[in-house]
């Protein structure tokens, strides 16, 4: 019943305000505090002062409930609704982080000079840092969507072709969105592990972008995303390598994997 009233919540929010408010906010958070781009406010829920907040139980869940907000950011400002919905996952912890549950805040911003909407404390690069906070999920969307398009600093992205998801994760940490040196790994391997990239694939109206073998100095190769119970050594055996062969165009240090983790293989192998 609640996923049932969640989404007739999302199928409505054009309307209405939406129901499953939780407490009350301080102040209107409406997008105040930018200046160089003008949003449309039609096409938020309107801010009834009160704060709604959405459960979420998994990562797709997750993806079900906003796909389609980001793919109307995307057809507004331009960004690719996979990295946006990729950014949500991961900042937000899919929208069950402690930082989201008292903020509503999806993508991580902080207050930033000239911010006059709602906020709240939090520790992360160090203790007690000013977070927004809105009292709708779309309201962050919003501003994610603002923040990027209004900053100089990430104008560059902008000339990317609007598939081109992973030149968005590397530019995105380049620009200091992220001061995790692995930000774009991450963007890119839950971008292709939830293939999200079909979403942008829709707003454009074209094939999802099948990304071509990757060639370096040893060959040609594929890629193969690690499973639970693979190894390195049951890996090479399927792909006719050595475990040696695998570490070393890979850079590994160790023979430690991870589920999801993606690793180049043979490309003339006869496995599929």
């Amino acid at each position: 019943m609640r996923r049932i009233l969640l989404f007739a919540c999302l199928a409505g929010w054009l309307l209405t305000g939406c129901g499953s408010k939780k407490r009350a906010s301080r102040a209107n958070p409406a997008l105040t505090g930018q200046k160089s781009v003008s949003a449309p406010s039609g096409d938020l829920p309107e801010d009834t002062g009160d704060f709604v907040f959405f459960e979420i139980g998994s990562p797709e869940e997750y993806i079900r409930t906003f796909a389609e907000i980001a793919q109307r950011e995307m057809r507004t400002y331009r960004i690719p609704a996979s990295i946006t919905l990729a950014q949500g996952l991961l900042e937000s912890g899919f929208g069950m982080g402690e930082l989201t549950r008292k903020t509503n805040n999806h993508f991580g911003i902080k207050c930033h000079t000239g911010w006059e909407g709602d906020y709240a404390t939090h520790d992360d690069d160090a203790r007690g840092e000013c977070f927004r906070k809105y009292n709708h999920p779309m309201y962050s969307f919003r501003d994610h969507s603002i923040f990027l398009s209004s900053r100089s600093r990430y104008g560059s992205l902008f000339t990317l072709d609007p598939d081109d998801y992973r030149g968005w994760a590397r530019g995105l940490k380049a620009a200091g969105y992220a001061t995790d040196r692995r930000y774009p790994q991450k963007l890119i391997g839950l971008i292709e592990r939830y293939n999200l990239q079909r979403y942008d694939a829709e707003v454009l109206g074209t094939m999802v972008r099948r990304k071509a073998p990757v060639t370096v100095s040893e060959g040609i190769y594929n890629t193969h995303r690690v499973q639970a119970g693979d190894t390195l050594y049951a890996i090479s055996r399927r792909y006719g390598m050595s475990v040696d062969e695998l570490m070393k165009i890979n850079r590994l240090s160790s023979s430690a994997l991870a589920i999801g983790q993606l690793l180049k293989v043979r490309a003339d192998s006869n496995n599929k």
